[in-house]
């Protein structure tokens, strides 16, 4: 296996964080996977290939790991981003669907738990936090644009269809209002597209953790419907580049604004 992240260096304050679009599983684990696990069907499909290229001069970090090892967006101590909701876990026991994806007898022990943080989850977040920081160095503030994906029926985890843009911030406390008010401004006004802001998806442990506004790091998660751009939510889950190609004209506005957001934000 490569190794746990893939980093792009830029210049730009903006960074993209890319914890779910890597589909990397050991042959140790994957083993252990039942056919249904084996599907990798809560991937952030395409993510990466969707923003590729939006913004000149963007850091990004990706997982390259799938979810189903370990996931890069959940609090390393296990505690839970939605309490009294149906979520999954730092090593899922199911898929989105609440289904088994481990064989019988083959689920993770805490023992692959604590290898699992050692060798994926905490690489991957040592990776962006050391860009975190030098981004900070050079323009005195860094912008973390978390992204992610999901299907937009899910009724495990929510009622009815999701809406196409959801931004998290948690309530606001994780970047300063005038990046949420640019990120929200550009969805709703988005023709064709509905949104939501701290909906369903408030932000995960990523965004929770490193969204500090009063140090100058802001972070803001955008998870995006599936549907946006691909064919179908179902496997092989395959991009729809016409899809894309209208979805990523606002995707490229937003990301535009967040950059010149940023120097009226420096401390």
């Amino acid at each position: 296996m490569s190794t746990p992240h893939e980093i792009r260096q830029g210049t730009s304050p903006v960074i993209l964080g890319l914890p779910h679009t890597g589909t990397e599983v050991p042959p140790e684990i994957w083993n252990r996977l039942n056919d249904n696990g084996r599907l990798l069907a809560d991937t952030d499909w395409h993510i990466h290939q969707l923003y590729d290229g939006l913004l000149d001069g963007v850091t990004t970090v990706r997982a390259t790991f799938h979810r189903y090892v370990i996931d890069a967006n959940r609090d390393p101590e296990g505690v839970s981003l939605y309490p009294g909701q149906n979520t999954t876990g730092l090593v899922p026991d199911t898929d989105f669907d609440g289904k088994p994806i481990w064989k019988n007898g083959k689920a993770p022990t805490p023992e692959d738990l604590a290898e699992r943080l050692r060798d994926f989850h905490a690489p991957y977040h040592a990776a962006l936090a050391a860009e975190i920081e030098r981004v900070r160095a050079v323009h005195g503030v860094a912008i973390l644009y978390d992204c992610h994906s999901i299907r937009s029926h899910i009724p495990f985890l929510f009622d009815g269809k999701l809406p196409d843009f959801n931004i998290g911030t948690n309530l606001g406390r994780t970047c300063d209002s005038t990046i949420e008010q640019a990120v929200a401004t550009v969805t709703s006004s988005a023709e064709g597209y509905d949104s939501i802001l701290n909906g369903r998806f408030k932000g995960g442990w990523t965004t929770r953790h490193y969204g500090r506004p009063e140090s100058g790091v802001h972070a803001i998660q955008m998870e995006l419907a599936q549907s946006t751009h691909l064919t179908t939510e179902a496997p092989p889950f395959t991009y729809d580049r016409a899809k894309a190609d209208r979805l990523r004209v606002h995707l490229k506005d937003i990301l535009a604004r967040l950059a010149e957001i940023a120097p009226s934000l420096k401390r």
